[in-house]
């Protein structure tokens, strides 16, 4: 049986009173990866960013429905925004490292969260970039300028990072757009490795990158989802003519 980590439920969202989602409900399944596919401006980004309450940040953001993780309702007004973000990394289209070294990037979140103690600090910087596939690539330059790797290696640093705090959910919001294929077909497998740790919620535009890295596929078309099933069905035989068209090319 599934067990569902992340649940939406008759989510809507508004941006200065101009609608972003209407009425999404949606299961998101542990250890497994969900792909958010639809055109620009559908909704995808708003969704993702709902599931760790970055919309906030954002002014005139409006929120009608429920976000669920294992059961409990994020936005109670009893939840703390910190330890949340804790739980759910979030990752972005493009590297957003800090111009220091690749060591104060891997220890600047556990540092935040009170951990100080020099061997402990290394220990992480060692596990995460192990399981994000740089450690090799990186050990013997720790003290170098982050910015100096390879857009690829960035990338895997900013996933790397992400990982620092232990969280149980990975967000990714276009992780590859900006890569080569070498470096794209390198974070597909690491999120393929990743996944039997961390739920991974991914949003892309590429058709073909949803259809090999993700078990479950969401469609969102102006707001709404149009269909949510397995990544092999949806690709091959969808239920919905819109679903159909889109991934087939015929519109957005």
């Amino acid at each position: 049986m599934k067990e569902i980590k992340i649940q939406l439920k008759n989510l809507s969202v508004f941006f200065n009173y101009i609608q972003a989602l209407n009425d999404v409900s949606l299961d998101f399944y542990s250890n497994k990866v969900t792909s958010i596919i639809g055109p620009s401006g559908c909704g995808k980004t708003s969704l993702l960013r709902t599931i760790n309450r970055m919309n906030e940040l954002i002014a005139g953001f409006l929120r009608k429905g429920s976000v669920f993780i294992d059961g409990i309702d994020i936005y109670d007004e009893k939840i703390d925004v910190v330890n949340l973000r804790k739980l759910v990394g979030m990752v972005f289209q493009t590297s957003n490292l800090f111009p220091k070294s690749i060591y104060e990037n891997l220890i600047f979140a556990p540092k935040l969260h009170g951990i100080s103690d020099k061997s402990d600090l290394n220990e992480i910087v060692e596990r995460i970039c192990t399981q994000t596939a740089i450690w090799d690539e990186v050990k013997d330059r720790l003290n170098e300028n982050a910015l100096n790797l390879s857009a690829g290696q960035q990338q895997r640093l900013c996933i790397a990072r992400a990982l620092a705090v232990e969280p149980n959910i990975l967000l990714m919001d276009e992780p590859a757009s900006a890569l080569d294929p070498i470096s794209t077909a390198k974070i597909e497998e690491l999120i393929f490795d990743l996944k039997s740790r961390y739920t991974i919620v991914i949003v892309t535009h590429n058709m073909q990158q949803a259809a090999r890295i993700s078990d479950y596929t969401a469609f969102l078309y102006l707001g709404q989802l149009i269909e949510f099933g397995k990544t092999t069905k949806l690709f091959t035989n969808p239920a919905n003519k819109q679903t159909e068209d889109y991934i087939t090319g015929r519109f957005g």
